[in-house]
């Protein structure tokens, strides 16, 4: 939607998102979002009353924490706010189901999508036509930068590192590589499965098995969900 075609005095809701440390670069930082929505909602005299931030978390993800609570707000009982507000239509997500998923959901709940540096709106349909394919071409260059062999952001699978791989301009490009002190628990969860040290184990005896021996998953107990994704 066009910011100009939603009145002032509306309640604004920014959704802050970062893949990597390293979009610092170029304004595309959390602190750097987050003082762009201000000063953009400041300028029309809008309330800026809830701000989600994803930090680390991939667009082409849904699964992320804070875009899911934001939706939860958006579409729940009590129409907390009238506008979700994004850097770039990037910044909500990178792949066209996910955007248009939830896109209707905002505006079924009469919530309006705006973005800060996009002007995606219009009563005769070519902003939606645009808005499209944005997403498409969002998703293009994710789909290609995996194609290449490179990851496209959040955190890694455990076991597993980034690693810079070279550069594209300002551009950082990273890898996967193996993280030697994590996969060896991997590999030793595997290895629980199949027997290794005695009767074959489930995933919810290995969670029990780890856990009285004091590992952690990135800090946290291990339960069959977190065995079973590892």
């Amino acid at each position: 939607m066009l910011a100009n075609s939603v009145p002032a005095n509306v309640k604004a809701a920014a959704y802050l998102r970062v893949s990597t440390g390293r979009q610092a670069e170029a304004e595309l930082s959390i602190p750097d979002q987050r003082r762009q929505a201000e000063a953009f909602c400041a300028a029309r005299g809008w309330t800026l009353c809830a701000v989600f931030e994803d930090a680390g978390a991939s667009g082409t993800d849904e699964d992320r924490p804070e875009f899911q609570r934001m939706i939860e707000a958006a579409t729940g009982p009590g129409h907390p706010f009238d506008v979700v507000l994004v850097h770039s239509t990037s910044r909500f997500a990178r792949d066209l189901y996910v955007s248009e998923h939830y896109i209707r959901r905002l505006r079924r709940a009469k919530v309006a999508f705006v973005s800060i540096t996009q002007d995606i709106a219009g009563g005769d349909g070519t902003a939606e036509v645009f808005r499209q394919m944005l997403a498409v071409f969002d998703q293009y260059q994710s789909r290609e930068n995996a194609r290449q062999g490179f990851w496209n952001g959040s955190r890694p699978p455990f076991g597993y590192c980034t690693v810079e791989a070279g550069r594209r301009g300002h551009r950082v490009k990273k890898v996967l590589a193996i993280d030697e002190a994590k996969a060896a628990l991997v590999r030793r969860i595997f290895a629980l499965h199949l027997g290794a040290e005695g009767v074959p184990l489930g995933t919810k005896a290995i969670a029990a098995k780890l856990n009285s021996e004091g590992e952690r998953l990135r800090g946290r107990r291990f339960s069959v969900s977190n065995v079973h994704g590892s």
